[in-house]
């Protein structure tokens, strides 16, 4: 099958689930709240979630350089169906957690996604660029699916999670028939199965060559994850803005982050700067984008908004493409379970420090955040130096 027909697949299947996700976010707490249940059993759900995928993004990742990117995708894409029909059928608390289990204890399917589209690369810009499409697919499904989940949550609180449910099962069988195997490792599927599932994040760890990105990641993960989750109730308090605008606001956003992705990354960022440079820079470019987030000024906002979305959406396809050329081919799925793992981490940790800081003074989460992003830049600079001048000592020796 030609590289363009499995990259059309593959993003066609990533764009299903991310309107699913979509679709739920905006309309979850309100229908868990029809339970009679406290907000903070709302955020338990959430963090059950990310903690069961941050177990199981390396050793998906890892199984599936081992078997291949095939039966992994298949079976995480049909836990979320199981998942969410679980979720939408429940008639007490303890069946809300099990689907949110069920999906999260295969939550494998973005990581295995981009190890795909990696694998397909002819080098290392495509690469780069392919990953910067499935950041599109993430702004496209996220203007699409808040729309549909109104909706139909509108007929009833439980019917966005049948549909999503019934998404999850098209793509699914739609997998089944048409999703090809990119990962053929011969030499790694006569090898036994590491069923311990914390191996990969340990090997993580122990990793000196990529450990410093991982680092910068969960930094640069906790940043972000703190503004978004401050975001609605800063624009409220500061501005008076009500939920409707900050959700043009976040529609805004999305707009900018698929240009970015689609036109901007490959006609700008890559075509302008190598991607060493893209490595440091662009973490001094968000931070400023907060500070002038900060200044409590509609229009330093909104070019501070601009700043950090341009950003991060770059960033976080920059980093994603080096930590994966880094890797290696056959433990790139592993090393991209890994990253998911992390973002799963700042996504629980972001919003908590953020949230804190907030009570305290609207300032402290944008500054918290300028320091997370300077500290990312010095940790970068010094390891891309450090790389630099161990392979000029290798051509050196081999010289």
């Amino acid at each position: 099958m030609k590289f363009e027909k499995v990259k059309a697949i593959i993003v066609l299947t990533v764009l299903i689930d991310v309107i699913g996700l979509g679709i739920i976010i905006p309309v979850l707490p309100y229908y868990v709240e029809s339970f009679g249940v406290s907000s903070f059993v709302i955020t338990l759900l959430f963090a059950v979630f990310a903690l069961c995928s941050f177990v199981s993004g390396p050793f998906l990742g890892a199984l599936s350089d081992r078997i291949g990117r095939r039966p992994v995708l298949i079976l995480s894409i049909a836990s979320t169906a199981i998942g969410w029909f679980t979720f939408a059928s429940a008639h007490a608390i303890w069946v809300l957690f099990l689907g949110r289990i069920i999906d999260g204890a295969a939550a494998g399917n973005f990581p295995i996604a981009q190890s795909y589209l990696i694998d397909i690369a002819k080098n290392d810009k495509e690469r780069t660029a392919n990953l910067g499409i499935i950041g599109a697919v993430f702004g496209i499904g996220f203007i699409i699916g808040p729309v549909i989940g109104a909706m139909l949550s509108g007929i009833s609180p439980a019917l966005p999670f049948w549909f999503v449910g019934a998404l999850a099962t098209l793509n699914t069988v739609g997998a089944l028939f048409f999703l090809p195997e990119t990962h053929n490792n011969r030499e790694k599927k006569n090898k036994k199965i590491d069923i311990n599932p914390l191996l990969p994040l340990l090997r993580g760890a122990a990793d000196r060559k990529l450990r410093s990105r991982y680092v910068v990641w969960l930094l640069f993960g906790t940043a972000f994850a703190g503004m978004q989750s401050i975001f609605a109730i800063y624009v409220k308090d500061v501005f008076n803005y009500s939920a409707t605008v900050a959700g043009y606001l976040f529609t805004a956003m999305g707009v900018i982050l698929v240009l970015n992705q689609t036109v901007g990354l490959k006609k700008f960022w890559l075509k302008k700067f190598n991607q060493h440079s893209l490595e440091i820079w662009l973490f001094l470019f968000m931070a400023l984008g907060f500070l002038f987030m900060d200044v409590q000024k509609i229009f330093f906002f909104g070019i501070g908004l601009l700043f950090v979305t341009l950003a991060q959406s770059t960033l976080r396809v920059v980093l994603s493409s080096s930590i994966a050329s880094s890797a290696g081919q056959f433990e790139r799925g592993e090393v991209m379970g890994i990253m998911s793992s992390i973002m799963s981490v700042s996504m629980i940790v972001g919003p908590l420090l953020a949230g804190a800081l907030f009570l305290n003074n609207h300032h402290w989460p944008f500054l918290m955040n300028v320091l997370l992003l300077v500290g990312s830049f010095l940790i970068m600079r010094k390891s891309l130096s450090v790389e630099k001048i161990a392979q000029q000592e290798d051509v050196e020796v081999i010289g």
